[in-house]
């Protein structure tokens, strides 16, 4: 999406794969899981580790209901990511992470990129995610518990 159709700024939008290449090539990239607990808890979570790296968990909505987090940004600065560092945002399927990346660039933090495909991506033709495009799909390192 442009500025002019969303109306917002924001760095972009990445896929897993270029994402993964940030997180690579940029030792000060951050990724940021903005799925619920229950997500990060059921259907996996990146794992950054062979990059020597440790995602952060922030909730932009709170499971159950999906109500807004309040605390987000207050969450994000706590966890010690600086406005400059390049900040990559995802969710289930890129429109919470978009969501998140416009209110973290509102308030400052310069580079901040949607991870479009989400960590299990859109639905595939039996309705299910994981299978087509996204994180898991695309075959980049998780965990789940």
């Amino acid at each position: 999406m442009t500025q002019a159709e969303t109306g917002t700024t924001y760095a972009g939008d990445l896929t897993s794969w270029q994402a993964w290449d940030r997180l690579t090539d940029d030792p000060d990239a951050v990724l940021i899981d903005v799925r619920s607990e229950a997500e990060w808890e059921f259907v996996g979570r990146p794992d950054l580790s062979r990059l020597d790296k440790t995602p952060h968990f922030i909730a932009w909505q709170h499971y159950p209901g999906m109500r807004p987090n309040p605390d987000f940004l207050n969450q994000v600065r706590a966890a010690g990511i600086p406005p400059t560092a390049a900040v990559l945002l995802l969710c289930r399927s890129g429109a919470r992470s978009r969501n998140a990346a416009v209110a973290l660039t509102a308030a400052g933090y310069g580079t901040c990129f949607n991870v479009a495909d989400g960590f299990e991506g859109p639905c595939d033709r039996q309705g299910q995610r994981g299978t087509t495009e996204g994180w898991k799909a695309e075959g980049l390192p998780w965990t789940q518990k």
